[in-house]
């Protein structure tokens, strides 16, 4: 059983009702944290062309119950990252309910392929809106407490898009590698105040939105399935795989302790070796 070393912590998790932000999020209930998480639901707004995950309330219900039987507190919300009026009642609920702040990940995040030639402003807009403000928002809100209590950790997943490029991920790229330049100047202003703010940076993840990506990927611009793309990415990744949610998961627990401390501005791959 994992050390309970975040007792008596608050986690917040943008995008935690799946993959990667669920992954998290349990990581850190399993260490004893408090967790509220919040995810835009279905039939939230979505831009022509985003390609997106968004669980239904059902699912957003079964992710809080996964974290709760670890014996913590739990807050599951809808979440528009992309809303002030959203992000500040998420964070208000929060506060009210667990007083604090200690730990915040975002890891809501959209994508879309599309080239620069015929790209629509509108998609541009919706992809940075959610993938870097929507970063910004959170931390805007989460990294004053911190600094007054001089603890806190902050996680953004990025991506190795951000150093990466694709010539139809224009969108996506950009705002990823703004995400981990944001991370450095938040980790310069929280580092006299014992905050902390790093990216993780994942090749393909194996969650359902990765493999929603990479079959309109192969059935759109390849014209094959995306059962035959999921393998020839695993083929082409040196270790032969997809990286699993629960490695993120270990590697963001780690970030919150204390061996961790020392660590921040950091863009920490978790590629198997794989440049994308």
């Amino acid at each position: 059983m994992t050390d309970r070393v975040l007792v008596g912590k608050t986690a917040m998790v943008t995008g935690g009702a799946s993959g990667m932000g669920l992954a998290m999020s349990l990581a850190f209930a399993a260490a004893g944290a408090d967790v509220a998480i919040g995810s835009l639901l279905a039939g939230g707004r979505r831009a022509e062309g985003e390609l997106t995950h968004l669980p239904g309330q059902e699912q957003l219900d079964q992710a809080g119950a996964l974290i709760k039987a670890e014996g913590v507190a739990v807050l599951a919300m809808n979440l528009d990252v992309t809303s002030d009026e959203s992000v500040d009642a998420f964070f208000n609920a929060i506060v009210e309910r667990f007083g604090k702040v200690d730990i915040l990940v975002n890891a809501a995040g959209i994508t879309a392929e599309h080239t620069i030639v015929g790209h629509s402003d509108s998609l541009w807009d919706k992809v940075i809106e959610v993938n870097l403000t929507g970063t910004y928002r959170a931390i805007k809100r989460a990294l004053p407490g911190m600094i007054e209590r001089k603890w806190g950790r902050i996680i953004n997943i990025a991506s190795t898009a951000a150093s990466v490029g694709a010539a139809t991920s224009g969108a996506y790229c950009a705002s990823k590698a703004g995400v981990v330049g944001l991370t450095r100047c938040v980790a310069l202003e929280g580092a006299p105040y014992g905050v902390t703010c790093n990216a993780i940076s994942p090749t393909w993840v194996d969650t359902g939105f990765a493999r929603e990506w990479m079959t309109d990927i192969a059935e759109k611009q390849e014209h094959r399935s995306g059962d035959e793309y999921v393998s020839d990415v695993k083929k082409s990744n040196p270790q032969g795989r997809l990286i699993s949610p629960t490695e993120i998961g270990a590697l963001a627990l780690f970030l919150c302790t204390d061996g961790a401390a020392g660590i921040t501005m950091e863009d920490l791959r978790v590629s198997a070796g794989s440049l994308w």
